[in-house]
């Protein structure tokens, strides 16, 4: 049975959030405050923290801090439960490395979904981190395909349905992810509130790599676009990998270089190329790593179409309407069909 020391102030909230727990099979030691929390936390080592930010005698900042610097909790999920949405607030508790945070009033199976997948994550790490020192993995491993063997072999699978995060801008990023099925977009907010998508991974494409450094807060948004698997192993266990093997080493590097230079392309084709060549390429490209056959709709919101290209969505839509009255595509609802693939390559 796992342990979860729930730190909450407010007594209502607290008896009747143990209760959800323990009705699902969860141990449940409760805190008053933050100092008590902190002392129970490095007393019991509990198997995850549910905790409140504003408390008497410590915050939930304040706690978080304090168990982070500690050795034996450093390691221990936790969760904040808290009224504050503001995004700076978010982001605070983030940056101080919380796995995950959920608003009050939360839905039941919010909270329990939240356990379940951060203790799961985290044994699931805890083993592989046993794994790696029992014994040094595939010393002889050279290339990016035997290295996606091996998160075929040992990582983590994990499936997400349509519209599900794989990870959260904020949150601590301490997993590298082989994407093995499915579509994913990356994307952040401005500072209007604005989606910005950063990249669309097809399968066989890695994810997260904000930093090769544990706990640095993911620098992006993760969103399933089309339902996804993927296998994920610890930052620790790859960078083992690389330090015995210099030439995948240098493989992944000329990986990461190319992706840059992608990234690079694009924003030199939304900064100067014309709209219809936005919306042609943007196409084109959902086209491809979706892998759809011209004889096949391509199934994308039109946010995320007028975000990859760098265009009012107002104004990709007229381009798409002018691209359908010339025979170039057909518009079924939110399907769009390429009918003239040459024509399309053409504009560009």
């Amino acid at each position: 049975m796992k342990k979860v020391l729930l730190i909450e102030d407010d007594v209502s909230l607290r008896e009747n959030t143990a209760e959800i727990l323990e009705l699902s099979g969860y141990d449940v030691d409760m805190a008053a405050n933050g100092k008590i929390g902190v002392d129970k936390a490095k007393a019991q080592l509990p198997d995850i923290i549910v905790c409140d930010i504003m408390m008497p005698e410590m915050d939930g900042y304040g706690v978080l801090q304090e168990l982070s610097n500690h050795e034996d909790t450093r390691h221990i999920p936790f969760i904040f439960l808290s009224a504050k949405t503001e995004r700076t607030e978010i982001r605070k508790g983030m940056d101080l490395g919380a796995d995950d945070y959920l608003t009050k009033p939360y839905e039941e199976e919010e909270l329990l979904s939240a356990l379940g997948s951060r203790l799961a994550k985290a044994e699931l790490l805890s083993r592989m981190d046993k794994d790696k020192n029992r014994e040094r993995p595939n010393a002889q491993m050279q290339t990016l395909e035997e290295l996606k063997l091996f998160f075929d072999e040992k990582g983590i699978m994990e499936s997400f349905e349509k519209g599900k995060p794989i990870f959260k801008e904020g949150l601590r990023s301490n997993i590298i992810y082989l994407l093995v099925n499915g579509v994913v977009k990356c994307h952040k907010m401005d500072e209007d509130g604005k989606e910005l998508i950063t990249g669309i991974y097809s399968p066989n494409d890695f994810l997260g790599f904000t930093s090769f450094a544990e706990n640095v807060p993911h620098k992006e948004t993760a969103t399933v676009v089309e339902n996804a698997t993927v296998a994920g192993i610890p930052k620790s266990v790859l960078k083992d990998l690389l330090q015995q093997n210099h030439s995948l080493a240098l493989e992944l590097v000329a990986l990461l270089n190319e992706n840059i230079i992608d990234i690079k392309e694009q924003l030199l084709q939304m900064a100067y190329s014309s709209v219809r060549k936005k919306t042609a390429r943007t196409l084109l490209q959902f086209s491809e790593i979706l892998n759809k056959n011209t004889d096949e709709p391509i199934h994308i919101s039109r946010t995320d179409l007028s975000s990859v290209a760098g265009i009012a969505t107002e104004s990709l839509i007229r381009t798409l309407t002018s691209f359908r009255k010339e025979g170039l595509i057909n518009i079924e609802g939110r399907n769009i069909r390429i009918l003239n693939l040459e024509s399309l390559q053409r504009i560009l």
